[in-house]
């Protein structure tokens, strides 16, 4: 019986925060700072995946001129803030990621 209450518990702790927005929607007023901070959430992960993702090595911080993920970040990130074009802030990003692979 432990096994089926287990999985009661599963699908309520699944169900419900799915649910909840949808049976709130239009109820609950949120205040406007609320919202507003709300949409910085989307940029703050993609920031600390990027960031994670370019800066650790091996457990480690690595700030070094051979951390090629960090410097192909730093390039697409000046292009991105210089043209805010997509496909060259990618396009930037690859091409440096490349040259510094082959390179070191």
């Amino acid at each position: 019986m432990n096994e089926w209450l287990l999985i009661f518990l599963m699908a309520l702790v699944t169900f419900v925060p799915r649910y909840l927005p949808f049976a709130l929607a239009g109820r609950l007023k949120i205040p406007d700072t609320m919202e507003r901070a709300l949409g910085f959430v989307p940029i703050a992960v993609l920031t600390a995946i990027v960031a994670q993702t370019a800066l650790v090595r091996d457990g480690s911080i690595d700030l070094s001129l051979g951390n090629h993920h960090a410097i192909a970040t730093l390039a697409a990130f000046v292009v991105a803030a210089g043209t805010r074009h997509l496909f060259a802030t990618i396009g930037v990003g690859l091409v440096v990621f490349g040259v510094m692979r082959v390179m070191l």
